[in-house]
């Protein structure tokens, strides 16, 4: 896979996070960079059009606000040109950040490989591949997602290296 030219979207967000505590770099960030090294990727951050809260318990209320109406700062408009796409994403209320979906419902995945990380402190997975399959249909959305527990984000580049292949 890591011949293939990829395209890595991202969420992440820095701040209080659940038992990490008070994080200058997101944990997804430090995932998406391995990927983006490893594959010499193009990478996308998706950004939300209002930031959330600092503090952790006030920002997963704030997403599951934002739920099916979360508005992102740019939008990707053409990926046509990439044959692997990599999601990725923080696990709230179950699945992706809800500004995930937002960066790519009105994508065309036909042909398209997608690869999925998420980071966690206990939800793992989630719902997350069923849901990205559900978003994107006409994509080959594999089944081999990790989930990173984002405390060992910072030192999981060799479990990155292995999954990418």
């Amino acid at each position: 896979m890591k011949d293939k030219k990829s395209l890595i979207i991202y969420f992440s967000r820095a701040d209080e996070n659940y038992s990490v505590g008070y994080i200058e770099k997101g944990n997804t960030e430090y995932i998406a960079e391995f990927v983006r090294d490893i594959t010499h990727g193009d990478i996308f951050k998706v950004e939300p059009l209002v930031p959330y809260a600092k503090d952790y318990k006030t920002c997963i209320e704030e997403a599951k606000e934002r739920v099916g109406n979360a508005p992102i700062k740019e939008k990707l408009n053409d990926i046509s040109s990439y044959e692997v796409i990599y999601i990725m994403s923080p696990i709230y209320w179950g699945t992706y950040a809800p500004e995930i979906e937002t960066a790519i419902k009105d994508l065309d995945f036909t042909g398209k490989t997608i690869r999925i990380v998420t980071t966690h402190e206990g939800s793992g997975l989630g719902s997350i591949v069923s849901d990205i399959k559900r978003i994107c249909p006409s994509a080959n959305v594999l089944n081999d997602a990790i989930a990173i527990k984002g405390s060992d984000a910072k030192n999981s580049k060799s479990k990155i290296e292995e999954w990418v292949g």
